[in-house]
């Protein structure tokens, strides 16, 4: 990429309900130049927007999605909690939307798709939702499942994916000619600055990932100084919860606030 990229974590998460349409929109709004979400597949075959297995940290529904319908799904008002601390966001339900959704609602928007659920059915039907869409240039699929991302691949899809865990693990420890005679065949890596005690915001894993060809993203970052910092120390992209926070940073350095 020409230069980093503001990613919208969930979307605007810090204003609106995460994974949402209306938290989307709002990011694109504030300057996100990119968004990050993640997917689940419905009991009858949906590609469902949601980070975690179940509607209960969003709806206080303690249901899994994949053993759910899609029509059960769209009921569960995934702003109920976020309300109890942001009333101002008003009484009308946030319902789930479908990847498809979002691909249609955000054209050409750099969007990062986290695969949640494991199975090669849902790998399947993410990668055949976006071909359908011709989307794939726009879509980085991605996993912390190595097994996951590697399936991705497998199934010949067009477009740029993650990293899985091993292969992060790799790009961190291992020197830089074992790595070339590995070749990752991922585009980015999207890591925290740190894990315990180990630093991964370093400049020699940075300059080992661009001489392999790879982009680094951080998350989650919300602070403007330390997305300064990331920045100064060569990121490729900075996945944010509060994009309307970091914006002025990448303004300021000249770097694109809108898609």
């Amino acid at each position: 990429m020409s230069q980093p990229r503001l990613y919208a974590h969930r979307g605007a998460a810090r204003e609106l309900p995460e994974n949402t349409l209306p938290a989307f929109r709002r990011a694109l709004e504030v300057g996100a130049t990119a968004l990050e979400t993640d997917v689940h597949r419905t009991r009858d075959g949906h590609v469902v927007i949601s980070h975690d297995p179940t509607g209960e940290r969003a709806a206080g529904v303690p249901r899994a999605v994949r053993d759910a319908t899609l029509a059960e799904v769209r009921a569960w008002d995934v702003g109920s909690r976020f309300r109890r601390s942001r009333p101002e966001i008003g009484a009308a339900p946030f319902t789930v939307p479908t990847l498809e959704e979002l691909l249609v609602d955000a054209p050409g928007v750099p969007i990062n798709v986290d695969i949640k659920q494991h199975d090669a059915a849902t790998v399947d039907a993410v990668v055949a939702l976006v071909r359908r869409l011709g989307a794939a240039s726009q879509v980085l699929l991605t996993s912390f499942d190595t097994a996951t991302i590697r399936r991705v691949r497998r199934l010949g899809y067009e477009g740029p994916t993650g990293l899985g865990r091993s292969e992060i693990l790799y790009l961190a420890f291992a020197p830089e000619a074992l790595l070339r005679a590995l070749s990752p065949r991922g585009a980015a890596a999207q890591i925290p600055p740190r894990v315990g005690p180990i630093a991964l915001d370093r400049p020699v894993l940075l300059a080992k990932a661009h001489a392999m060809g790879l982009a680094v993203h951080y998350w989650t970052i919300n602070d403007p100084a330390e997305a300064e910092r990331l920045l100064d120390l060569g990121a490729d992209g900075i996945m944010s919860d509060d994009p309307a926070a970091l914006a002025p940073v990448f303004a300021r350095r000249g770097f694109a606030t809108a898609p």
